[in-house]
């Protein structure tokens, strides 16, 4: 049995209001070369399949596009709701989908064995049996209970979580059971395990109050396929318990981490190999660090590069794509003219940049400046300008949606003072 396990896909992201359809879609074509190659049985996208819970209509094409394509491969799809994806959007298409081999589970349901699913091989025999877990919200394995602290109810929420992975892994044991020939058992899920790195596009919201979910809590399937986290990664050096993470670098941080897909191997009913298949970046985009002395000089070596890059004829339509920037400087001084600078700097070379900012670190000793005031020695005009400074407003636009903001929170302020 072959599986590919992919997940966080974000269909419909706007990066930095860029838009990631072109990527998505030549991910899409190279996915299906790799599935016909490969010879895939399975493919599981374990959460985040789109962006937000009100796709873009070219995001839903894409969607489409992608299960008529794998169901024309003859493989089998399985699709798991993230925290970014709405349920009633996925349940849209679900009974269709399901008619093209496709299996979408929007939702965690105590008390369905709906989740149990079988993966067949493309000969048609069962390969593996699959606890089809989803993104867990708190209200799908627990009611809140009155006068529980903070922390009883994360207690409760961890304990209702692996209580639900028990159960699906015992059904699924039961089904093991009544098949001729050994199965694998496959378990997913979208949250955040103990222990892993995130990046700047994962959003600090896991399940309800449970930052973390223990990883010794999964029950003992052969593989656990996880999503969620955007940089793959081995969990508690458990080799079956894996990210995949996302196909294509969702900030500009994850561009340090390889981007892939994962093809998993069971043999006689056990895993026997995940190999890594690595992910082309479709839409160049860079880093650039240092001070200005050190930033032009490395715009000028990246001119060269992409000079040479277009006498290349097998790259070259990529190298016609504009090179997305990332620039981050470290200086002593406030300067007013940097963006100027770095427009004269970059306004002869293919590139685009789409984020600039001062180092981290002087942003943290400017915070750091403030820490000795006290909340009762700021008015709340202060907390929330303090609170917008932290923020990038680099473009005229966007510094015309930062003054509709703080003229937006004014007039907030006066209301709630009136009223009061």
């Amino acid at each position: 049995m072959r599986i590919l396990h992919t997940s966080d896909w974000h269909l419909g992201q706007f990066f930095i209001n860029k838009s990631r359809a072109a990527e998505h879609q030549q991910f899409i074509h190279w996915l299906f070369e790799q599935i016909e190659q490969q010879q895939i049985d399975a493919v599981i996208i374990a959460g985040d399949i789109f962006d937000t819970g009100a796709p873009p209509s070219y995001a839903r094409e894409l969607y489409n596009q992608f299960v008529i394509g794998v169901h024309k491969l003859g493989c089998q799809l399985v699709i798991l709701a993230g925290n970014h994806d709405s349920v009633s959007t996925l349940n849209e298409s679900k009974n269709i989908l399901a008619q093209l081999n496709t299996h979408v589970i929007s939702s965690a349901n105590p008390n369905s064995d709906e989740q149990i699913l079988t993966l067949n091989k493309r000969n048609g025999e069962i390969g593996a049996i699959l606890c089809a877990i989803p993104y867990i919200r708190p209200r799908d394995v627990v009611k809140s209970q009155a006068d529980e602290s903070g922390n009883e109810k994360q207690q409760a929420l961890g304990q209702a979580i692996q209580e639900h992975y028990q159960q699906l892994f015992d059904l699924a044991k039961e089904k093991q059971k009544l098949i001729d020939h050994p199965v694998p058992i496959v378990a997913t899920g979208h949250l955040t395990a103990m222990g892993v790195k995130s990046s700047d596009s994962v959003r600090d919201i896991y399940i309800g109050n449970l930052e973390a979910f223990p990883a010794n809590a999964f029950p003992e399937a052969d593989y656990i396929a996880l999503g969620h986290i955007h940089r793959p990664q081995i969990v508690a050096k458990s080799e079956h318990i894996r990210y995949c993470g996302s196909p294509i670098p969702l900030s500009f941080d994850e561009l340090g981490s390889t981007k892939q897909v994962l093809v998993v191997d069971f043999e006689g009913g056990k895993l026997s190999k995940i190999t890594p298949l690595l992910v082309p970046l479709f839409q160049p985009m860079k880093v650039i660090k240092g001070d200005l002395e050190s930033i032009e000089q490395q715009l000028s070596e990246l001119g060269k590069e992409l000079g040479k890059e277009l006498d290349k004829e097998p790259i070259k339509k990529q190298s016609e794509l504009p090179s997305w920037l990332s620039i981050e400087v470290e200086t002593q001084d406030y300067l007013n003219d940097l963006q100027s600078r770095i427009h004269q700097l970059t306004a002869s070379m293919n590139v685009e940049v789409l984020q600039l900012r001062r180092a981290r670190k002087q942003q943290q000793e400017q915070i750091q400046r403030v820490q000795n005031e006290v909340l009762a020695e700021l008015t709340p005009e202060d907390v929330f300008k303090r609170r917008l400074d932290q923020e990038e407003f680099n473009t005229p636009a966007e510094q015309q949606r930062k003054e509709r903001l703080m003229t937006l929170f004014n007039q907030t302020v006066l209301q709630v003072t009136n009223e009061d």
